[in-house]
């Protein structure tokens, strides 16, 4: 099963139906489309040299011609590596350096900083613009064979980042992805060809994934005009492309939810909200509700399964009658109907209702392992089940709330981020003896990166230099918001950092405005 069999199946049924659209404007139809695709993958095969199974990286705002070259990819047999378009060169770069990424295709945006890996990045032969000549010439070729895949054969290499600091690929096959679409189909809502799909957020992400379920049913795919999705735009793209849903960060939930165009506005056309990836507080959520109506879905997921761990439904959230709607709402719902999910101890044993440990899933969605590391690859999958890090427990209804996450994960306006890679930037500084990363709670972003810092003896580094250092090495929005310079940091007897210390230091603090 090829994914890429959606697009040809879509340009013959209803090829004369928007299949990708720029704003209001259509880019191309479901024939267009699907024509482009198949001239496409001829030429990554041909002009670039590609066979089944090699990596092609994608690193690019979203546009349409992100979706031409991920089908195109799929299509020729190859393996798609989506890269978070916000990255720094040099993470970009260990991405690539890791999975052997042969080909990357990006935009004019992040071009300079792509074209400077070839030759720094063994395994990269070629980086394609797109749009741009070289892309055009890849399309003018014939079309090529789509190439058999099996469920096993890998689909879509997922970075994301553990305890260690250095990113991981999670390695999701036809057979994963094909799950996750069945799963959104059948937990959160049907799709029709009448339908459309908003791509507000990263096409790396969970946009990305989203997105897949409505390719297969033949919605519109459409790209927003804007950086920034806003009120007046939604009501533009909704007035053109009803029935539309799409994938969002709680944060830019409540943006959206206070923007004044909306306030009163005709929302008949939109169809789904889908939030995720961050915590959505409750006055939020219920804010939102009121802007928005019943038109909300959560889900909870990870890369490693592909945004299918569990989820609450439209129905859940409508159901206000409910005498523990307000706890429902504050957790991660119920699993979904494609998984079995579990709280277990550390002897990896079911712990009781309301009891606390760590949340574990397997079912046919959770990834194949991570490519190249077979040592972490067993730590994560054990005994058959995804262990996820997470920690939290499931009521008599068997709904999930979240409590705690033992990796220590900080997510900031929707984006995830991993205390140790800053850790070992910040550690570079000479004049730095020690350092832990947290995240405080803030009201606009999620959370917010405050590092505590143990200078030198007679030395101490300024925030400037800090933020120097993190700017040359990682992505600027992991960059700290806060610098706290203390004399040690709390350890337990093993010498491990107490992070659940400083967290309970800063929420003592009153909110940050």
């Amino acid at each position: 099963m090829n994914l890429a069999t959606w697009v040809e199946r879509n340009g013959r049924r209803i090829g004369e139906r928007a299949a990708l659209a720029d704003g209001v404007r259509v880019h191309s139809t479901w024939s267009q489309f699907a024509a482009r695709v198949a001239a496409l993958s001829a030429g990554l095969r041909d002009r670039c040299g590609l066979s089944p199974g090699d990596r092609i990286a994608i690193v690019m705002g979203n546009r349409s011609e992100y979706l031409e070259a991920q089908y195109a990819a799929w299509r020729a047999g190859l393996v798609v590596v989506p890269v978070n378009a916000r990255l720094h060169r040099a993470e970009i770069a260990y991405i690539l350096e890791h999975s052997a990424t042969a080909v990357v295709v990006t935009d004019a945006d992040h071009a300079p900083d792509v074209q400077a890996l070839v030759g720094e990045v063994a395994s990269l032969r070629t980086v394609v613009v797109a749009p741009g000549e070289a892309w055009e010439e890849l399309i003018g070729d014939e079309p090529g064979p789509l190439v058999d895949r099996q469920a096993t054969d890998p689909a879509w290499i997922f970075y994301t980042s553990g305890t260690t600091g250095r990113p991981k690929g999670a390695t999701l096959t036809h057979g994963n992805l094909l799950m996750a679409s069945l799963s959104y189909f059948a937990d959160i809502d049907p799709v029709a060809a009448t339908d459309s799909v908003l791509h507000a957020a990263p096409l790396s992400h969970g946009a990305g994934l989203y997105g897949l379920p409505h390719v297969a049913h033949g919605a519109v795919s459409v790209m927003p005009g804007s950086g920034a999705l806003d009120g007046p735009e939604l009501l533009a793209l909704l007035r053109r492309w009803p029935g539309m849903s799409f994938f969002a960060a709680p944060l830019m939930v409540k943006r959206l939810a206070a923007d004044p165009a909306l306030q009163g506005a005709d929302l008949d056309g939109l169809k789904t909200i889908i939030y995720g990836g961050a915590p959505m507080y409750l006055a939020d959520l219920e804010h939102a509700m009121q802007t928005f109506g019943p038109r909300l879905a959560q889900i909870y997921g990870q890369g490693e399964s592909p945004m299918t761990i569990t989820a609450l439904s439209k129905a859940d959230h409508a159901q206000r009658e409910h005498p523990r709607w307000r706890e429902r709402m504050s957790s991660v719902g119920f699993a979904r109907t494609d998984v079995d999910v579990r709280v277990v101890n550390e002897d990896d044993r079911e712990v009781s209702t309301g009891e606390e440990g760590e949340v574990v899933v397997r079912g046919g969605v959770v990834m194949d392992g991570y490519w190249g590391d077979a040592e972490e690859t067993a730590k994560a999958l054990r005994d058959g089940w995804l262990h996820t890090g997470d920690i939290g427990s499931l009521d008599a209804e068997g709904c999930l709330t979240l409590r705690d996450r033992s990796k220590d994960l900080i997510i900031s306006g929707g984006l995830n981020i991993y205390p140790r890679e800053i850790e070992e930037v910040l550690l570079r500084h000479p004049d730095v003896d020690a350092v832990a990363v947290v995240g405080r709670p803030d009201p606009e972003w999620g959370e917010a990166v405050v590092a505590f810092v143990v200078p030198e003896e007679g030395r101490r580094p300024s925030t400037d230099e800090l933020d120097r250092l993190c700017l040359d090495q990682i992505a600027r929005f992991k960059r700290p918001k806060d610098y706290r310079f203390v004399d040690a940091l709390p350890v337990n007897s093993y010498g491990k950092v107490l992070k659940r210390e400083l967290r309970e230091q800063l929420s003592d603090e009153p909110p940050q405005r």
